[in-house]
């Protein structure tokens, strides 16, 4: 891959997580899931294509920006999920120890 490839799967990853923080907003969870799919996808290219290469100048201004607006995403993304995560801990736990009383009294 040349430089300019590399930057544009950076830049495709951009639009994936934007997306991503899209779905993440609307709650639609299975679309983010799918979302992920993609960008995992993505970074399986830049590995297979050697991404460890330098670059210069414009590209590499480009790949800073785009690593920048895909962390940006990911953390609004952890915001919206943190407190659905939480939930489910809860709810998680809340099941364990039902299930553990139930045991303890033979219900």
């Amino acid at each position: 891959m040349t430089g300019q490839d590399i930057v544009s799967v950076y830049e495709a990853m951009v639009g994936i997580t934007d997306q991503m923080l899209a779905a993440a907003t609307e709650n639609d969870w299975d679309r983010v899931v799918q979302l992920e799919q993609q960008c995992n996808a993505c970074v399986r290219q830049l590995k297979a294509s050697g991404d460890g290469q330098p670059l210069a100048g414009q590209e590499r201004v480009r790949k800073a920006n785009a690593i920048r607006r895909m962390l940006a995403s990911d953390r609004q993304i952890r915001d919206l999920t943190q407190p659905w995560m939480t939930r489910l801990s809860a709810m998680m736990n809340n099941n364990a120890t039902e299930r553990r009383i139930a045991r303890a009294y033979g219900i």
